[in-house]
């Protein structure tokens, strides 16, 4: 039993050693049948095995050594070095593939040419037994190494398929050369599958180096993050002095500078210097954003003419760029929901081909004529040569793998297989206003006080400095009053506005109802100035004491450029549209009729939000939910997909499971257009996995025999299981050119 002080904590480690899907499955449950583990999931186009454990139960290490029990084995480095160590790990053995690919093509060719052709020709079989030796027990080893510690475990992967049939077509060959009156005895002819053997192995090991060539090709946008990030800075020393710092020590509070067409290391504020910062490769937007004193900067930003300093406020893990690699490496690894029941059948697929290579061989000796045991043997082999776990086993997560890389370099951030699959489904999106669909940057541009005596604006901006709306900001930057007053009970009144006592008298400051709930009274100047403002979809606030208001503030916050047309489109693509605001009615209305929104809602609480979504969702909608501030973070926990924008609060991006980090709507589209593409490819993929296998292992079995005498060449077979894995893999990355 788990302490009950135990913590859990939720990690990501390498899986060395798989070589097929049936592998993933293998060690997904040798980690989850661990004590202390919770949640295990391992996925093997990644080759990632994200655990979620006890710590006062288990460990890494306790884990690596059940894992390299069941013949795998984990990286448990340090997060920082286990990217290099990894990608050092992958050439090593990308490198020693390609070396085993060349050398079996180079003896099996001469294997198959005198097999073909020079069968006749003095010693033609131990020249074949010869070359085929080396191709099957030295360049072919691993195959028979990992059958036999799976068999080892009772378990069964895809080289326990390619042992059992190189092996007996090798074996069978040597027999039928050495003992070959055995079969002369019965008027048979004594076959050697010597070729088949070699040129089999020769085959798998050209599709492993291709299978393995374009799954590094599927991680491009991973790697393309990781080289944004400069290995050196140029910090300014206390004396003045500039020094050159490797990036991993770098710490807040260094002064960092940054020449022209530097990038930028880590996050930061901007301390002395000016310039345009390129931010296209975070937020897909390819016009460079000005930089003044003050303004953000983020790391794996490209600097463009001007020269700046900038202090660091983030660094290593808590970087902007880091958190984006972090989310797109987990989204990639995680698995989609059609991905479950593909899991399920790539466990139980290579127990089920051997009983069917078995079965195979029984119903030849039983049916067949003359010559049924060396057909029986040799379509027995052909069945184990051709099915393919593997191409099952990446036709769901490489799809995945290429949505959510081609996803992050357009400057949308998906955070799990789940929503990226679910997205395709939306057929109703709510839109908060400011922020989402307007620019988030509010701004006073009339005030109206009664009688013009603004005696009371001290009282005003002390109120709205401790509240952390953006309307607040808006206020305190106009009046710019350097005083703060002394408050009492101050209250932040959620979707009204806040209350505060000064000198024995209330104010309140927010919108009508948070006046009309307190029975403040507003006199006809202000209320008619107020109508005016709202008409031109402007947002007015309320100053008042106890007994009556004292004026009305009004601000405006632009429509962005692109939110009309981002509207449109997603109109277009058959989605409800649903405006929900916080805001009067009358700048809702204005809104709503500026960018063609049919459906709106004005003065919504947050809660409220949250019950629309699940009253659209009773009507059987599948619901986006798009905003930017705390006060969306419940809508977004209820919709079916959720998405942030990135320029908003932290909470909604924790929430959120898709971010936009350029906050320009037309990016949602594009995200939805993205997930119907990516759903697309898996379907395509398991449709392709599932008739290759269907089709191929009846025809390897000799279904067609009977009608027309034909038997699938084992040499073909181990073609056609090679060509499976890679034709998926292709079309997974068909996905990144498509528009």
């Amino acid at each position: 039993m788990a302490s009950t002080n135990d913590t859990t904590i939720t990690q990501t480690l390498p899986v060395l050693g798989m070589t097929c899907a049936s592998c993933a499955s293998s060690a997904e449950n040798i980690v989850k049948f661990q004590e202390g583990v919770l949640h295990a999931s391992v996925n093997y186009a990644t080759g990632n095995l994200t655990v979620e454990y006890l710590t006062q139960t288990t460990d890494t290490v306790q884990l690596k050594k059940a894992v390299q029990n069941g013949g795998y084995d984990l990286l448990i480095e340090d997060e920082s070095k286990q990217q290099e160590t990894l990608e050092g790990i992958h050439k090593t053995k990308f490198k020693q593939l390609k070396a085993k690919t060349m050398w079996s093509v180079i003896l099996s060719l001469p294997i198959m040419v005198i097999g073909m052709f020079f069968m006749n020709m003095p010693y033609a079989e131990p020249i074949m037994w010869a070359l085929s030796t080396p191709v099957v027990f030295w360049l072919g080893k691993d195959f028979f190494i990992n059958a036999w510690k799976h068999a080892r475990n009772r378990s069964a992967n895809m080289d326990t398929l390619v042992a059992l049939s190189t092996g007996i077509a090798y074996l069978f060959s040597v027999f039928n050369m050495v003992l070959a009156d055995f079969w002369h005895q019965r008027n048979l002819h004594a076959h050697v599958y010597f070729e088949a053997a070699s040129v089999i192995i020769a085959f798998i090991l050209l599709g492993k180096l291709l299978e393995e060539k374009a799954k590094g090709n599927t991680s491009n946008a991973i790697k393309k993050l990781m080289g944004l990030q400069p290995k050196t800075v140029t910090i300014i020393q206390a004396n003045g002095l500039e020094k050159q710092t490797a990036i991993a020590e770098v710490e807040t509070g260094d002064i960092i500078l940054v020449k022209p067409g530097e990038k930028i290391a880590v996050d930061g504020l901007v301390t002395t210097g000016s310039s345009y910062v390129d931010e296209s490769m975070l937020s897909g937007e390819p016009m460079p954003i000005p930089k003044e004193e003050n303004e953000k900067v983020f790391a794996g930003t490209i600097n463009q003419k001007g020269s700046f300093q900038f202090k660091a406020e983030k660094v290593g893990k808590d970087t902007m760029l880091a958190q984006i690699i972090r989310m797109v490496q987990d989204a990639q690894g995680s698995k989609a929901p059609v991905q479950k029941l593909v899991d399920k059948i790539a466990g139980v697929f290579v127990p089920v081909v051997i009983s069917i290579a078995v079965l195979t061989y029984i119903l030849w000796l039983t049916l067949g004529g003359d010559n049924s045991v060396v057909q029986g043997l040799m379509a027995s082999v052909t069945v184990l040569i051709i099915a393919c776990p593997c191409a099952l086993g990446l036709a769901t997560p490489t799809a995945i793998m290429v949505g959510v890389g081609k996803g992050a370099e357009q400057g949308i951030l998906i955070k799990d297989a789940e929503s990226l699959e679910m997205a395709k489904k939306v057929n109703a999106i709510v839109l908060d206003k400011t922020g989402t669909i307007t620019a988030g940057s509010p701004q006073v541009t009339d005030i109206q006080w009664l009688n013009n005596d603004d005696k009371a604006k001290t009282i005003l901006t002390s109120m709205e400095r401790q509240s952390e709306h953006p309307l607040a900001e808006a206020v305190v930057k106009h009046f710019n009053v350097k005083t703060t007053l002394a408050l009492s009970n101050f209250d932040s009144i959620t979707g009204k506005g806040a209350k505060a006592d000064h000198k024995k008298e209330t104010y309140y400051v927010g919108n009508k109802k948070l006046l009309t709930e307190n029975n403040v009274s507003i006199p006809e100047p202000l209320q008619r100035k107020a109508d005016q403002w709202s008409r031109s979809s402007k947002t007015v606030i309320w100053f008042s004491n106890s007994e009556h208001a004292l004026s009305a503030i009004a601000i405006s916050d632009e429509i962005k450029e692109t939110s009309i047309q981002a509207i449109k489109e997603m109109q277009e693509m058959g989605i409800d549209l649903y405006m929900l605001t916080g805001d009067n009615k009358a700048t809702a209305k204005a809104i709503a009729e500026q960018t063609g929104i049919k459906n709106y809602q004005a003065e919504v609480l947050p809660q409220d939000k949250a019950n629309f979504i699940k009253e659209l969702q009773q009507d059987g909608k599948v619901v986006a939910m798009v905003g930017d501030g705390i006060n969306d973070s419940t809508a977004l926990a209820t919709a079916d997909v959720s998405i942030a924008m990135g320029k908003g609060s932290d909470i909604a991006m924790d929430v959120a499971k898709m971010t936009i980090i350029s906050s320009d709507l037309t990016k949602i589209p594009l995200a939805i257009r993205l997930s119907k593409q990516t759903v697309a490819t898996i379907k395509q993929n398991l449709f392709w996995a599932f008739i290759y296998n269907l089709i191929g292992i009846p025809i390897a079995a000799g279904i067609l025999y009977p009608i027309n005498n034909f038997l699938l060449n084992p040499m073909i077979a181990g073609a056609a299981m090679a060509m499976s894995s890679v034709s998926v893999v292709s079309n997974s990355l068909r996905l990144k050119w498509k528009k």
